[in-house]
């Protein structure tokens, strides 16, 4: 599959970049995936230790990817702690 992408590439040169970014778009789209499966707090790998970590998450702690106007280090407390 490789070689023939490659011999693709040598007889056309212009679909080099598309090869790149398309190799880019996926490479990315994993690491984003990987990135979700890791750190987002509603997924729970190890259910005997841990079976809720969602609740261990306080109002300070940042778990979106991008927050356009929070700066969430400043925040307070405003619920109770049950």
């Amino acid at each position: 599959m490789l070689c023939h992408i490659l011999g693709q590439a040598k007889k056309h040169p212009s679909l080099i970049l598309l090869f790149v970014f398309t190799g880019a778009g996926g490479g990315g789209a994993a690491l984003y995936l990987l990135r979700l499966a890791l750190f987002n707090p509603d997924v729970c790998w190890d259910k005997k230790s841990n079976a809720e970590p969602w609740n261990k998450l306080g109002l300070n702690d940042q778990y979106k990817f991008y927050s356009v106007n929070v700066d969430y280090s400043k925040l307070k407390k405003e619920r109770p702690d049950y």
